[in-house]
Parts: structure tokens; C-alpha cells; sequence
């Protein structure tokens, strides 16, 4: 059974462009983990300082390994200073099926 994810993350708006720039970074090598189906960031467009990323993962060992990984680490580490607030992340499921 796949996992699907939103994850809001709400940025403080003087760090929003580096937390933009930290998050695309890590797009090519999350998107390669072999357990990674989708990992789509969106920057909101009523310009809030928020960013939404839409990941599907094979299953939880997947979801489990990406959140292992040293530049997943890294992002992580540099929100300590710039969320406004703690990230929500919301499992979805299909609508049909």
C-alpha cells in the first residue's frame, strides 16, 4: 500500500526564498530513491511564505528511508531557524478504491 502525504510548511518570509532553494535542491535525489513515487513542492500563490509538498511513497520503509538521508537531515536542520511554525503533515488516500 503506497503513502500519501501533504505536507504545509509554513516559513518565516525573510527565510523564505533559502527554504525554496533548500527544498528544490533535494528534489533530484528524492525523486531517485527507489521508493519514491511523487515528490512535488509548490510554493503557494497567494503569497504567503508557505510551501506544500505532495509525496507518495511506496510504503512507510520508504517514507522511513528519505527522512534517513543526510540532505533530508539538512533541510530539517536549517527549519529549526526558519519555520513560523512546525510542518503539518496530512495522509491522504484516494478518493476511489
Amino acid at each position: 500500500m503506497t503513502l500519501t502525504f501533504l505536507a504545509t510548511i509554513t516559513v518565516k518570509p525573510e527565510y523564505m526564498e533559502e527554504a525554496c532553494q533548500a527544498v528544490t535542491a533535494i528534489c533530484p535525489a528524492t525523486r531517485a530513491e527507489s521508493g519514491c513515487i511523487a515528490f512535488e513542492p509548490r510554493r503557494h500563490a497567494d503569497g504567503s511564505s508557505t510551501i506544500t509538498i505532495f509525496e507518495e511513497w511506496t510504503g512507510r520503509e520508504a517514507f522511513d528511508y528519505h527522512h534517513a538521508q543526510d540532505y533530508t537531515k539538512d533541510v530539517f536542520a536549517k527549519y529549526q531557524n526558519w519555520l513560523a511554525s512546525d510542518p503539518v503533515l496530512v495522509e491522504v488516500k484516494p478518493l476511489e478504491g
